[in-house]
């Protein structure tokens, strides 16, 4: 088994939305920006006032290739890249890129991309408390997935980092994985109705009063798309990334 010991989410951004989208995530977690790094310069970390780093920003289409639209990729953390890619490899992931010594880009057997790298954090932030007093944090990624792959990439999460899965009274459209507590996101597993082939992934944040906390990604240039009748609205951020404010608490 694959012990992952932290959950990093990036947000991989085109470069014509870059500074959009970094302006926007900053806004909507609270969070400082890091001097950017990379060969580029196209990584920066999402900062939190306290406990360690899980959010990162990445500007894709670097070194000539041509960018898409924008995504979610996870980083697993783990002590050995090259063992934990190895699982995966037997578990039906395909290894895209090695960094020796580094880190292994890896995409799922329903083709959402990961990576594993070797950075070992442990505390987890808590909420931003917000100047009306609700209080939010990004908490959760969804993984998107197409219903033929649906059991099969269920499976091979759960397989993975070792975490059970959960399902959902009320939704049969929804697993989520158990995380240990210190891990700060949780990995979500949607059904969809149809849709893309692939496995696509976005994030959630949690918040104690969602009609504020909407309203103020509002302000910061987000759009609304639809109000669920079950806990959650989905809006659209200004890079164009899809994601939703949950009544989950934070």
């Amino acid at each position: 088994m694959t012990t992952v010991s932290w959950v990093t989410a990036f947000l991989d951004l085109p470069p014509q939305v870059h500074e959009a989208g970094s302006r926007f995530w900053t806004g909507v977690t609270g969070y400082a920006v890091s001097p950017p790094r990379g060969d580029e310069g196209e990584f920066a970390t999402l900062v939190p006032p306290d406990g360690d780093p899980f959010l990162k920003l990445q500007r894709i289409g670097a070194g000539g290739a041509t960018p898409t639209g924008p995504s979610v990729h996870l980083d697993l953390h783990v002590a050995s890249a090259t063992d934990a890619a190895a699982r995966s490899e037997s578990l039906g992931a395909t290894v895209v890129h090695r960094e020796p010594d580094a880190y292994v880009v890896l995409r799922s057997p329903g083709g959402f991309t990961f990576c594993f790298v070797h950075e070992q954090l442990a505390t987890r932030p808590g909420p931003t408390r917000w100047p009306h007093a609700h209080a939010s944090i990004v908490d959760q990624v969804c993984l998107d997935i197409p219903p033929d792959a649906y059991e099969g990439e269920c499976a091979f999460w759960s397989m993975l980092t070792g975490w059970p899965q959960r399902t959902s009274p009320s939704r049969q459209e929804f697993r989520h994985l158990a995380r240990p507590d210190h891990v700060p996101l949780r990995l979500l597993l949607q059904r969809l109705d149809a849709g893309s082939a692939t496995v696509t992934g976005h994030l959630d944040l949690a918040c104690d009063d969602r009609r504020a906390e909407v309203s103020r990604h509002e302000l910061l240039g987000a759009v609304v798309v639809a109000d669920h009748g079950g806990g959650w609205t989905t809006l659209r951020d200004p890079a164009g990334a899809l994601y939703c404010v949950t009544d989950r608490a934070p």
